[in-house]
C-alpha cells in the first residue's frame, strides 16, 4: 500500500479483531490506516484488541471533555481521525506522553484521568472487551464476566453455534440434546456454557489449537479422548478429562480469590445493560437482574457458593482438591 500510509506486505492484512479495534471502535473506515495500525502492532508486539480499545477509550474521554489537547500533545483525538489514532498508537508503543499512561492499561489510565473516565473503560477484570457484542451473544457476556482472566472471546462458546440441531448434534456426548436460543440467559444456556467451558479448559490444558479442535471443527469431543490415549498411553475417558477441566476452573478461581478478586468482579460494564443505539440489535440490552441470576446459577452449577462464588469444600473434595480449602 502506498501513500499516505505505507504498509509492508510482510505484515499481511488485518484480521477481524484488528479491523474492529482500529476501524469500528475508533470510527475509522480507511482500510489503509487500519492496515498501518496492524503493522505497527506487529512490529512492536502489541495486542491489537487491547491497543485499539485503549485508543477508542481515549477518544471517548477526549470527546467528553475528560481529556483535552493539552493531555494529548496537541492531537485532535476524535473518533474518525486516522492520523491521530496512528500517532497515539506509536506513543503507546514508545511510552510517550499520554501513551505512557495508556500503556499501563484501561483501569490504571481511567483511575488517573478521573472525571468519570471509568464509565468508558470497557473491561472485565482489567481485560479489554473483545469485539463480540454480549447483547447479541449473551452467553459470551456470561463468559466474559466469569472468566478467570477477564473478557476473552477465546475461552467461551459462542451462542449462535448452538441454536441449530446440527450444532447440538456435536454436543450429544455431553448430554446437550436441544438447541438453545442465542439470546437465552436461563438455566439451559448456563448449563450449555458450563459444559462447553470445561471443554475449552481441556483444550487449554492439552495445548490444542482452538480453531482445529472445537467440536464444530474437524474433530469431535470423543476424538480428543482418542488423541490423549494415543499420545500418552493413558486409558482415559471423556469423564476423566472433563473432571480435569473442572479442577482447572476451581484452581483458577481460588488463585483469583487469593489475589483479591471477588464475586463483584464477575460483572460486565454498565453499557451492556443499556439498549443498543443502532444496527440489527437496536434497542436490545441485557437485563441486569437476569444477568446477575445467570451468574448465580453458574456458581451453583459449578458447586460454588451462590453469593460469594467461593468453591464449596464438598466440591473441592469431590475434585480431589480439598488441600485448597484453606
Amino acid at each position: 500500500m502506498g501513500e499516505p500510509y505505507f504498509v509492508d506486505p510482510i505484515y499481511g492484512g488485518p484480521e477481524y479483531e484488528t479491523v474492529a479495534a482500529f476501524g469500528s471502535m475508533c470510527g475509522i473506515a480507511d482500510l489503509k490506516a487500519i492496515s498501518k495500525a496492524n503493522q505497527i502492532c506487529g512490529a512492536y508486539g502489541l495486542d491489537t484488541i487491547s491497543a485499539g480499545s485503549l485508543i477508542a477509550f481515549a477518544m471517548e474521554c477526549y470527546e467528553n471533555g475528560i481529556l483535552t489537547k493539552s493531555d494529548t500533545d496537541g492531537l485532535d483525538l476524535r473518533f474518525g481521525n486516522a492520523d491521530a489514532m496512528l500517532r497515539m498508537l506509536e506513543m503507546i508503543a514508545n511510552r510517550e506522553g499520554l501513551g505512557n499512561v495508556l500503556s499501563e492499561g484501561l483501569c490504571p489510565a481511567a483511575e488517573k484521568f478521573g472525571k468519570g473516565a471509568m464509565d468508558f473503560a470497557m473491561h472485565v477484570k482489567g481485560q479489554p472487551i473483545p469485539y463480540h457484542e454480549p447483547r447479541g451473544k449473551v452467553g459470551v457476556g456470561l463468559g466474559y464476566s466469569v472468566s478467570p482472566t477477564g473478557a476473552d472471546h477465546m475461552e467461551i462458546p459462542h451462542d449462535p453455534f448452538w441454536t441449530s440441531e446440527a450444532g447440538v448434534a456435536l454436543l450429544r456426548p455431553l448430554g446437550i440434546l436441544e438447541p438453545v436460543d442465542a439470546l437465552d440467559l436461563g438455566p439451559k444456556k448456563v448449563r450449555l456454557f458450563v459444559y462447553l467451558q470445561q471443554y475449552w479448559n481441556l483444550l487449554n490444558s492439552l495445548g490444542i489449537c482452538m480453531f482445529t479442535a472445537k467440536p464444530f471443527g474437524p474433530h469431535t469431543l470423543n476424538s480428543i479422548v482418542d488423541y490423549v490415549k494415543a499420545v500418552t498411553g493413558w486409558e482415559t475417558s471423556l469423564f476423566d478429562l472433563l473432571k480435569a477441566s473442572e479442577r482447572y476452573s476451581a484452581m483458577a478461581r481460588i488463585f483469583n480469590l487469593r489475589e483479591g478478586f471477588t464475586a463483584k468482579d464477575d460483572i460486565l460494564p454498565d453499557r451492556f445493560f443499556q439498549p443498543m443505539e443502532g444496527g440489527t440489535l437496536k434497542g436490545k440490552n441485557i437485563e441486569r437482574e437476569e444477568f446477575l441470576k445467570s451468574v448465580e446459577t453458574y456458581y451453583e452449577m459449578m458447586g460454588w457458593d451462590p453469593e460469594t462464588g467461593i468453591p464449596r469444600k464438598a466440591k473441592l473434595a469431590e475434585l480431589d482438591l480439598d488441600w485448597l480449602a484453606q
